[in-house]
């Protein structure tokens, strides 16, 4: 009788500790595709957020700029003179915008750096459950085991020289139509 070799299913099915490393794995597994998805709502919620403060802005000096404009015919002398006022007002409220816009851009590039670390673990572990699939009882433990630790603890931020960026454009656009909406101001309640 020829006996045919064990599946590696079966195999690590009767070692305890190939099996306890397995369902670990796994559970592992399962609490990073968890927190993949955590992060993905986050950086969705922190988008929403950015949106909204898009929106607060161009609101605000839309109808800022509708109300200089009705309120520049009533009092033409007086408005000239206190054109500082809201001026300085648009100012404060942009540069405001501008810093919670760039707070949350700030937010979004960490998050999606998390994200992107969380990925890379899930398909290290994912390769080392495939290879003790694969192996069965052939797996060695403590040299797989500590080849995963190791490449988990090898990795490398790379910090690159920060470039312009589409965020940098961003505030910039902003800070453009912050200076145009208070040269409006002026320019309505001057004119």
């Amino acid at each position: 009788m020829d006996s045919k070799p064990q599946h590696p299913l079966d195999q690590i099915a009767q070692t305890p500790t190939h099996k306890l490393l397995l369902k670990q794995w796994l559970k592992e597994q399962d609490l990073i595709l968890g927190r993949i998805s955590l992060k993905e709502s986050q950086i969705d919620g922190v988008r929403k957020e950015m949106t909204n403060l898009y929106t607060i802005f161009f609101l605000f000096h839309s109808l800022s700029l509708l109300l200089l404009f009705n309120t520049s015919f009533s009092n033409i002398t007086s408005a000239c003179k206190k054109s500082w006022v809201p001026s300085l007002c648009s100012l404060v409220f942009s540069m405001s915008v501008i810093w919670a816009v760039r707070y949350k851009t700030d937010v979004e590039g960490h998050l999606e750096k998390l994200l992107e670390r969380e990925k890379e673990d899930w398909k290290l572990l994912g390769k080392c459950v495939e290879k003790l699939k694969r192996k069965g009882i052939e797996f060695d433990l403590l040299k797989e085991v500590d080849a995963l630790r190791r490449a988990k603890s090898m990795r490398i931020e790379a910090k690159a020289v920060r470039k312009w960026s589409a965020r940098d454009f961003v505030s910039l656009f902003f800070f453009f139509l912050s200076c145009l909406a208070v040269a409006l101001t002026r320019v309505i309640l001057c004119n």
